[in-house]
């Protein structure tokens, strides 16, 4: 299995929220993790940053946070990020957003990291 390096917006260290999960999960099949949220902590080896860095080699952002507070992301994601492809989990979804990062060359993917985990095709 590839290792996808990937980028969770709105992580939490709450057990029950599903960035948590995410994170988890994405560890536990093998994948390198970096990861921003509202406050600053660590789960497990992966720091949770509280500003965008400029992580470098991103091949998948995955988003856990409402399309209202999405827009103050976009320019980080398109041109700092520039990853392969945005996963858009349930709740997420961002037409606007999508449309971009269509143009700029950016799949994405309207779909639940923790199901594409479980079913192999992440």
């Amino acid at each position: 299995m590839e290792n996808k390096k990937t980028l969770v917006i709105g992580a939490s260290i709450k057990p029950e929220r599903y960035s948590y999960k995410a994170v988890k999960s994405l560890l536990e099949h093998g994948h390198e993790v970096v990861a921003i949220g509202a406050k600053e902590a660590e789960l497990d080896s992966v720091k949770i940053h509280k500003t965008p860095i400029a992580f470098e080699n991103v091949d998948t952002v995955t988003m856990y946070i409402s399309e209202k507070f999405q827009p103050e992301y976009y320019d980080y994601i398109i041109k700092k990020i520039a990853p392969k492809r945005v996963i858009f989990n349930p709740g997420t979804e961002n037409d606007e957003f999508a449309q971009m990062l269509e143009k700029s060359g950016i799949k994405v993917e309207i779909a639940c990291t923790l199901v594409l985990l479980s079913i192999g095709e992440y």
